[in-house]
C-alpha cells in the first residue's frame, strides 16, 4: 500500500488497525517502526482524536481481547519486558479517560476491555462518539449516571472515581432542578452526598424505592465506617434522617429499620423533574374515596348546614388555602372534628361521604386492636397510628382522614392519681392523643356515642364539633321513601309520624324487609310487615310507635 495521504485516507479504520496490528508485532515500537509505519499510526490517531503511540496501543487491544487485556499481552505483542510495558500506563489511562478503554477491575487497573460500543463504532469506520455531558435534560443525566453505576457494579470504576465523575458531570449540568437542589443541600460529608445520589438514581433508573445497606455499601472506604452509618439509620440518628431526607421504609404503620428510601420532601425537591406520583402509603385500614359508595343521607335543619360547611372546608383548594392561613397566623393547621349523638345517626357514613366527595382517603383506626395487654405496647401502638399517619399525608396527593371511629374509650375523662395498671395505660394513651393533636397537620375526626364523660382537655382540642341529631318526622318521611320508593307519601308519612327511629334503625327496617319480599312475596300487607319489623328494632322489647298525635 502507498503510504502516501490520499490513499490513506481511503482506508477505513479497522483496515488501518490491521496494519498496524501487523507491523507492530515484535517492533518493540523502537524507531525502524516508527519509520516505516508511523505514517499509518498518525492517520488513525488523527482520527480517533489520540495520540500516535495511544493509537497503536488500542490497536493492541484490540488484537489481543478486547477483554480483558494486561499489560503482559501488550508486552507479549510488542516483545518488550512486563516492566517495560508498565511505561505505558500513561497512554492507557488516557484511553481509558476517553472511554476507548474501561478496567475491567478498578481496583486493580491491570486488566482492560474494549467497550462494545467503541467497537460497533470502529466496524462502522466511525470515530466513537463520546456521551455529550453538556446541557442534558433531567432523563439524559440520569441516564448518563446509569452508564457511570453500571461501571461501578463491574468494578471497571472505584467509587472515589465514580464521586470525581459525578461531581463533573454535575459542574457541566449546573441548570438542571435536581443539580441545584442537591447543591443546596450542603452536604458537604462524602458518603452522604454519595447516598443521596445512589439513592435518587435507584430510584429513576431502576424503579426501586426501597433500599437495603448492602445497596449503599460499596459507597464507604471502611467496613467500620458502613457499620457506623447503617447503625445510625437502623436508630433513626443518621444525619440525613434529621434532615428530613431519608426514612425507614413503611409497612402496615411499622417502621421496618433494614430498609431506607427518600423522603417525599427529598422526591418532591431533588426529582421534580420526574413528575413522580406520590405513593400513597401502603398502611393498614386505608379506605380509598374510589371505593366508598355514593349515599344519600338527610339531616336535621340544626345537622345540615354544619356538614356542609365541613364539606366546603374539606374541599382540596379551601383547605389548602385555609390551612395555609391558619399557619401565617400562628394558629395551629390540623382539623379535629367530634361527630358526637346517639348510635344510627349517620356519623360514620357522613365521615365516609365526606371522603368521597373531597377525595381523600380514610386511615380507619380500629381503637380496640390499640390497646394492649402487655405494658407499653398501647402507648407503642397509638404513637405508630399517628406516624404511619404523618407518613401518609407526606406521601399522598391529598391529606387522608385519620378515623377514629367509636372511640369513646380513648377521649374520656382521665382519671386521678390512677393507681391500677390498666388506669395507668388509658391515661397515657389519652395524653399521647391529645400531644398528637396540638401538632396534628392534617384532619382527624372521631366519632362517640357517649358525650358526657368526654374529657375537657379533648373538648378544648376538636376545632368543629358536630351533634347529630335523631331524625324529626319530616327527615324520616324522606329516608323512608329512599329507602323503599316503592312505598306510597302517604305510607311514609304514617312511618314516620308512627316511629321515632334512627337512620340505621330505619335502614335494619328496610333491609329485613327486602329480604322478606326476595322470600316471601307479597302474601301480607307491605305496612302490617314494616309496622311489625318497627316495633321489633328495639332490644328493649317497648314500641317507639306514637298513638294518636
Amino acid at each position: 500500500m502507498k503510504n502516501n495521504s490520499n490513499s490513506l485516507q481511503e482506508v477505513t479504520i479497522l483496515q488501518l488497525m490491521d496494519i498496524l496490528a501487523e507491523k507492530s508485532n515484535d517492533s518493540r515500537l523502537e524507531e525502524d517502526f516508527w519509520a516505516a509505519s508511523g505514517c499509518y499510526a498518525e492517520e488513525l490517531g488523527k482520527r480517533l482524536s489520540v495520540s500516535p503511540q495511544q493509537a497503536v496501543l488500542l490497536t493492541i487491544c484490540l488484537r489481543r481481547g478486547p477483554r480483558r487485556v494486561e499489560f503482559s499481552d501488550i508486552a507479549s505483542h510488542l516483545d518488550i519486558t512486563n516492566i517495560r510495558a508498565l511505561c505505558y500506563s500513561d497512554d492507557i489511562n488516557a484511553l481509558v479517560r476517553l472511554k476507548y478503554l474501561k478496567y475491567h477491575d478498578a481496583k486493580d487497573q491491570d486488566e482492560f476491555d474494549v467497550p462494545v460500543s467503541v467497537i460497533r463504532s470502529l466496524k462502522n469506520n466511525e470515530k466513537p462518539e463520546q456521551p455529550r455531558r453538556t446541557g442534558l435534560s433531567a432523563a439524559e443525566l440520569f441516564d448518563y449516571m446509569e452508564g457511570l453505576y453500571e461501571d461501578l457494579d463491574n468494578e471497571a470504576i472505584l467509587p472515589q472515581e465514580l464521586y470525581h465523575e459525578l461531581q463533573d458531570l454535575f459542574a457541566d449540568n449546573p441548570e438542571l432542578n435536581f443539580v441545584r437542589e442537591l447543591k443546596a443541600l450542603n452536604l458537604n460529608c462524602y458518603t452522604h452526598w454519595m447516598v443521596m445520589v445512589i439513592l435518587c438514581h435507584l430510584l429513576i433508573n431502576k424503579d426501586d424505592d426501597s433500599i437495603c445497606y448492602n445497596q449503599i455499601e460499596d459507597v464507604y472506604r471502611h467496613k467500620s465506617d458502613f457499620c457506623e452509618e447503617k447503625a445510625a439509620f437502623r436508630d433513626g440518628s443518621h444525619r440525613l434522617m434529621e434532615m428530613g431526607l431519608v426514612e425507614h421504609e413503611c409497612n402496615d404503620g411499622q417502621a421496618n429499620t433494614s430498609r431506607i428510601h427518600l423522603t417525599q420532601k427529598a422526591k418532591s425537591a431533588l426529582l421534580a423533574d420526574f413528575h413522580l406520583r406520590k405513593a400513597e402509603a401502603a398502611v393498614s385500614g386505608l379506605i380509598k374515596p374510589d371505593t366508598l359508595a355514593e349515599k344519600e343521607l338527610f339531616y336535621t335543619a340544626k345537622n345540615s348546614p354544619q356538614v356542609d360547611e365541613l364539606l366546603s372546608f374539606l374541599m382540596p383548594e379551601r383547605y389548602t388555602e385555609i390551612r395555609s392561613r391558619m399557619k401565617e397566623s400562628g394558629f395551629r393547621s390540623g382539623f379535629a372534628c367530634l361527630f358526637y349523638g346517639a348510635p344510627g345517626t349517620g356519623k360514620t357514613e357522613t365521615v365516609y361521604q365526606l371522603a368521597r366527595r373531597t377525595g381523600r382517603s380514610i386511615i380507619a383506626v380500629n381503637v380496640p386492636d390499640i390497646k394492649s395487654k402487655w405494658v407499653g405496647e398501647s402507648e407503642k401502638n397509638i404513637k405508630e397510628v399517628f406516624d404511619r399517619y404523618r407518613v401518609a399525608v407526606e406521601r399522598m396527593d391529598l391529606a387522608p382522614i385519620l378515623l377514629f371511629n367509636e372511640a369513646d374509650g380513648i377521649i374520656g375523662i382521665r382519671q386521678e392519681g390512677a393507681t391500677s395498671a390498666v388506669d395507668k395505660m388509658e391515661n397515657s394513651i389519652q395524653n399521647i392523643i391529645l400531644q398528637e393533636m396540638e401538632t396534628l397537620d392534617g384532619i382527624l375526626i372521631a366519632t362517640t356515642n357517649l358525650t358526657q364523660n368526654l374529657d375537657p382537655a379533648f373538648e378544648r382540642r376538636f376545632l368543629y364539633k358536630i351533634c347529630f341529631e335523631k331524625p324529626d318526622a319530616s327527615v324520616r318521611e324522606k329516608i323512608w321513601h329512599t329507602m323503599l320508593p316503592s312505598l306510597s307519601e302517604e305510607q311514609c308519612s304514617s312511618l314516620a309520624s308512627a316511629y321515632d327511629l334512627s337512620g340505621g334503625q330505619m335502614e335494619n327496617v328496610a333491609r329485613k324487609f327486602s329480604i322478606n319480599s326476595i322470600l316471601y312475596g307479597n302474601e301480607k300487607s307491605p305496612m302490617d310487615i314494616l309496622h311489625a319489623y318497627c316495633n321489633a328494632e328495639r332490644l328493649d322489647g317497648h314500641t317507639t310507635r306514637r298513638i294518636g298525635f
